[in-house]
């Protein structure tokens, strides 16, 4: 259930646009006292110092797949076409076969020529060769010979080489993978790659009522561990490309989980990561290519959960490593050597580190973004790598958004917040501001009467809960509003940050409706301490939190305390579910979409990362289900799915439905088929559509 794709909501209601700039462009540096600018429609180089600014062309270079020749598309199946690191070279599909081009040449070179498809194509970083996978088993072609080598041949429908099982795809590698699990080594030899085994992984079946011939439907069986089943059985292979042999790495059985595989810079090593069932120990090896033989190097335990550790930043000249952890409460930077020993912490914030952004090995800093003292804003700082200084180099309360200098003099940063639509400013990486090169003077929601106002909300137990509204135009204290929750409400998915977004767009805080957002204690707000108080007890301190800010809302003399609604997909769906049900005394209506209503029935990898197994906590699992609070029902609810949503299962809300019916409860629902996990086209119209007369119907009688 990963948040970046699951904010993208069905409806109008949670969209999101930006004010149009009257600022100059910033086009990027052309050395370290020259950035560029692009003022209407010319472009200018201009001086640090002097401020001088000179005309500045770019030289006109037309991509590579716009120079292919006839009959040729990339963009026909874009998201299997790959470049080199020049990108002068471009592999695509196309037909389900693979073509390789690059500038100069005159014709397009077929690689492959077979039914089945060609997934992930991966250039070697040496652009001689490309990797991919068929039919669940990894090739590599010569892009000069035009040799194929076959690298594993076991892999069918149950076994997968160098492409990931669904419950890793999903919650542990990560969906912009596309389900590649494999890696190339820098010398271009090798390739380390994950085997994945979905024996003894249940089946789950997903109803196709339309099927070519339009009568008869059909069964899609997925392999979808839920809460307590079993995993898939995974494996790390280096495969030789050359001699085509597969050393197979000796890994620790006693660990459930295997992933993030990243070759060290010189490729004499490959590290990865291991986790057990509770998630809660991590620890990471390297191994020796040649045996298999593996070392642990660090291990991290926490009480609650721990997180897999995406990227590791590794140093020049086999200095180590640089780690984002959470483990002491905040997410901060560490430095480790090659066998995984603390050379020091680098920063030491009760505050967020959020990423990095540059590691200046030669001058021994770093650059990063961190929230600083307030979690909804986004700062720019420097560190030195011995932890000594760390300094903010950006003060104005908002987001800051900073495009370093090459040798990192400078910096230009674009900034905003909820009640500034931009400012682009030239500084120095002491801190200090050289000039100011613009103010972004179009504020949308001004413009069409809209006030958006942050503030915070204090629960009983000391927190300040971040949250913002959108009054509508014409706002008027003495009048009675409805108000919509727009809301995710997953852990560590928080949705009040300071920056600038224009809600010109949004009908419905047009027609009178305040829009209201506010992130509960386990949003990542209040760092992993907030976020453990969600450990065996998803639904409960959300809720709570929720319920907080609905109270703080009817002591406002303008809330109409009968219209109090919330809206969310996903996990949103299940707050909004959860707050019609278990929160029913507070919220009065809801849209529930692509609602999981009972932990139980999702991936086993997410939900127990934060639940635990059902068997160790039927408690926490029993109140975080939707149908232990559906008697309780009262207010408007509108449920929606998709027939064939292939992550949060229809199952979820049709038990949710029969649970209602039997309490003889009221409500609505829309159903979409052929809809996976959220949908566009003309069903995603349908559905927009269907949110605006929800509200409207129950909101303005209409």
């Amino acid at each position: 259930m990963k948040k970046f794709l699951l904010y993208a909501s069905l409806c109008l209601i949670t969209q999101v646009t930006f004010a149009q700039s009257t600022m100059p462009a910033f086009r990027g540096w052309d050395d370290d006292s020259h950035y560029i600018l692009k003022k209407e429609n010319d472009l200018v180089k201009v001086n640090v110092v002097t401020g001088k600014e000179t005309p500045h062309t770019i030289e006109e270079t037309k991509r590579v797949t716009e120079v292919l020749p006839d009959g040729y598309n990339t963009q026909r199946n874009w998201r299997y076409a790959t470049y080199t690191d020049d990108e002068n070279g471009v592999v695509f599909s196309q037909d389900n076969d693979l073509y390789y081009f690059k500038k100069g040449d005159q014709e397009v070179k077929q690689l492959t020529a077979n039914d089945a498809e060609e997934k992930n194509p991966t250039f070697s970083p040496d652009g001689k060769k490309v990797a991919f996978t068929r039919e669940k088993n990894l090739y590599v072609i010569d892009l000069a010979t035009g040799l194929e080598r076959q690298l594993t041949t076991d892999g069918g429908d149950l076994i997968y080489n160098g492409w990931a099982s669904w419950v890793y795809y999903e919650e542990i590698l990560g969906r912009s993978t596309r389900y590649r699990a494999f890696y190339w080594s820098p010398d271009s030899k090798r390739i380390a790659f994950l085997r994945f085994d979905d024996n003894g992984v249940p089946n789950f079946p997903i109803y196709h009522h339309e099927a070519k011939d339009m009568t008869h439907g059909y069964l899609e069986m997925t392999s979808y561990p839920k809460a307590g089943d079993p995993n898939p059985k995974v494996k790390l292979g280096i495969a030789h490309v050359e001699h085509q042999q597969i050393t197979w790495v000796e890994k620790n059985n006693d660990l459930e989980y295997l992933a993030m595989v990243h070759w060290t810079p010189s490729g004499d090593e490959v590290l990865y990561q291991q986790m057990n069932r509770d998630q809660n120990i991590l620890k990471i090896y390297k191994t020796n290519l040649g045996t298999g033989k593996s070392k642990e190097i660090y291990e991290e335990r926490q009480k609650t959960w721990v997180e897999w550790y995406n990227n590791i930043d590794f140093l020049k000249d086999n200095k180590g490593f640089i780690l984002r952890s959470n483990k002491d409460g905040w997410y901060n930077l560490y430095h480790y050597n090659m066998e995984g020993k603390l050379v020091n912490q680098i920063t030491n914030h009760d505050f967020r580190v959020s990423n990095i952004v540059k590691i200046d090995e030669d001058n021994e800093r770093i650059f990063y973004y961190a929230t600083g003292k307030n979690p909804v804003e986004r700062h720019f700082f420097v560190a030195t790598m011995d932890g000594k200084k760390q300094m903010q180099l950006t003060e104005k309360a908002g987001t800051n958004r900073a495009n370093l200098s090459p040798q990192g003099t400078y910096f230009v940063n674009r900034y905003s917040a909820y009640n500034n639509p931009g400012e682009l400013s030239l500084m120095n990486t002491k801190g200090k501001v050289l000039k100011e090169l613009g103010k972004n003077t179009k504020d949308g929601n001004k413009a069409v009467g809209m006030t958006v106002e942050f503030f915070t909300i204090p629960t009983e137990d000391g927190f300040d809960l971040p949250a913002y509204w959108v009054l509508p135009p014409d706002f008027d204290k003495t009048k009675k509003y409805p108000v919509i929750f727009s809301i995710y409400g997953g852990p560590d998915a928080g949705s009040v940050y300071n920056s600038y977004r224009s809600y010109s767009w949004n009908q419905m805080v047009k027609e009178g409706v305040i829009r209201f957002v506010v992130d509960h204690r386990g949003s990542g707000k209040f760092g992993k301490k907030g976020m453990d108080y969600l450990h065996r007890s998803l639904g409960k301190w959300e809720m709570n939190d929720y319920i907080t800010a609905v109270k703080w809302l009817r002591e406002q003399p303008f809330i109409d305390e009968t219209k109090v609604g919330i809206q969310g997909s996903s996990y949103g769906g299940y707050m909004s579910a959860m707050a019609l049900t278990y929160g029913a005394d507070y919220f009065t209506h809801g849209i529930a979409g692509l609602s999981v209503t009972d932990w139980r029935l999702y991936d086993n990898v997410y939900t127990e990362r934060y639940m635990d197994e059902p068997k160790d906590n039927q408690e926490g699992y029993d109140f975080g289900s939707v149908m232990t609070h559906a008697e309780n029902l009262k207010g408007k609810l509108l449920i929606v799915h998709g027939t064939i949503d292939d992550n949060v299962h229809l199952q979820n809300s049709m038990q949710l439905i029969s649970k209602l019916q039997d309490e003889g409860k009221d409500f609505e629902m829309m159903l979409y088929p052929g809809g996976r996990h959220g949908w566009g086209g003309a069903k995603g119209t349908h559905n927009r559509q269907l949110s605006m007369k929800f509200w409207r119907k129950h909101f303005f009688e209409e």
